[in-house]
């Protein structure tokens, strides 16, 4: 058995998300396309004699319930497996900014340990580990062996549907507002929306990949959270004004905030709305993988 095993998990973005009225079960669908960034958290994981799961974070202090012992959980239950493993996660994606990182990192731990313990799961399994810990987690467990990968999404997050040939010559200025987007009360805003008749017009599922390919300036991608947070929280409808103001075509939050992304398919230009940015955002400039 290996000693130990260290692997990236890289955060998602989102091009476009539509979220549709609230489901008999009290969950929404939504329509969205997924694609992993060069933004990462990194895990270390070593085996231990007991059967337990210690998380260890280098920036944050975890709920005692995570999606890494909740990921980790559900391995045993799926392989039937008795062991333990310590886990330390160093972050390098906001907590709370609407890019995945909890999910991928749950994603993440699977792989690793099926390395640490030469099992291989199929399909099926990784779905059932997904389902017992986060709904962006199907989408992570559908990457490739590197943890990348870009998708169509729906359904609660579990229809997935792989995009070939992903776009890599996005590079996206990212904004991290201080405020932080709470994703239940993000779904309470929409609910209320949905309440008062109000409508949200989006691309459908099917024409979003035709989307995608499109140029920047030709992109029509909605995020159905962006008018209604913004509205509540005015320092994220101020960072997306403040990337239209340096010259980005195309700028939103990502899933339900609060990052906020323009994207930008020149780097020096991106580069530049960095500088200009930079003295008062605290921002990031990343790319499509």
């Amino acid at each position: 058995m290996l000693n130990e095993v260290s692997s990236k998990a890289y955060a998602k973005i989102n091009f476009g998300l539509r979220v549709l009225p609230k489901r008999e079960d009290g969950f929404h669908n939504i329509e969205s396309i997924f694609q992993t960034i060069d933004l990462y958290d990194e895990l270390h994981v070593t085996p231990v004699s007991e059967k337990t799961c210690i998380v260890h974070c280098d920036s944050m202090q975890l709920p005692e319930n995570n999606t890494l012992s909740n990921a980790y959980e559900a391995f045993c239950q799926t392989t039937g497996l008795d062991f333990g493993v310590k886990i330390e996660l160093i972050k390098g994606i906001p907590a709370g900014g609407g890019l995945g990182g909890g999910s991928s990192d749950a994603a993440c731990l699977i792989r690793i340990l099926q390395k640490l313990y030469n099992v291989s799961l199929n399909t099926i399994q990784l779905d059932y580990i997904a389902s017992k810990t986060g709904s962006d987690v199907f989408f992570f467990m559908h990457c490739d062996e590197d943890g990348r990968g870009c998708a169509l999404v729906s359904g609660r997050g579990e229809y997935i549907e792989k995009i070939d040939n992903p776009r890599k010559d996005l590079y996206l200025v990212m904004i991290f507002p201080e405020t932080k987007s709470s994703t239940k009360e993000a779904y309470a805003l929409i609910d209320k929306a949905f309440a008062e008749g109000k409508e949200i017009i989006s691309p459908s599922l099917k024409e979003l990949e035709s989307v995608y390919r499109r140029n920047l300036e030709k992109w029509t991608f909605i995020n159905t959270f962006t008018p209604v947070i913004a509205g509540a929280n005015e320092e994220i409808a101020n960072a997306i004004k403040a990337l239209k103001n340096v010259g980005c075509c195309y700028a939103e939050m990502s899933g339900s905030g609060s990052t906020v992304f323009g994207a930008f398919t020149d780097k020096q230009q991106a580069i530049s709305a960095i500088n200009l940015l930079g003295d008062t955002w605290n921002c990031k400039l990343v790319q499509t993988i």
